[in-house]
């Protein structure tokens, strides 16, 4: 169901309309996506929140082929995404939002985030961010597999393929925050 409602844009202050737009992913859960963009001075926001609640989870999928580049990734707004063969951890900050994507569409993220880091790098930091961009293309095009994983506490996030494992996960509180291990 599609809703646009009125708002004041956080940053100018100008009425702006959000966009509220609810869809349900086969397999998963229904979604709510949330859009906005101010016509005075730009600020945008999107945002993607699942709408059921669910035990912590981990997520595992091998990506060997074409075909599972395409594997559907919901990461919610506290979902954590791992690519071990490449060293990469997409942590979720203070400003994060959810998103739902495809395996290709996180590569590509990762891509665009060795890209931007390229800019400050120096000396062998330079070689090694090339060495990765390469890595990330080979597994764009299947020539390498490589391994997506997603961790998330609220257990919101998830992938959707017959390939992906799913792993309950054991929160444990401590003092700075949370710890999470995966259940035996």
């Amino acid at each position: 169901m599609r809703q646009v409602v009125p708002g004041p844009c956080p940053d100018c202050g100008k009425d702006i309309e959000y966009i509220y737009d609810t869809e349900n992913i086969p397999y998963f859960s229904d979604i709510l996506l949330l859009s906005g963009v101010c016509p005075d001075c730009g600020f945008r926001v999107t945002d993607t929140m699942v709408l059921n609640d669910r035990e912590p989870c981990r997520w595992e999928m091998k990506v060997e082929t074409p075909d599972d580049l395409n594997a559907r990734v919901v990461r919610s707004m506290q979902g954590e995404i791992d690519i071990p063969e490449f060293g990469i951890n997409i942590h979720p900050g203070p400003a994060c939002s959810g998103f739902v994507s495809n395996v290709e569409g996180i590569l590509l993220r990762a891509e665009d985030a060795v890209r931007r880091a390229l800019t400050s790098c120096e000396g062998e930091e330079i070689q090694t961010a090339l060495e990765l961009l390469e890595q990330i293309e080979l597994a764009r095009k299947s020539e390498i597999p490589v391994t997506v994983i997603i961790t998330d506490p609220s257990g919101n996030s998830g992938i959707v393929s017959s390939k992906a494992v799913r792993t309950k996960l054991d929160v444990e509180a401590e003092p700075d925050g949370c710890t999470i291990h995966p259940l035996a």
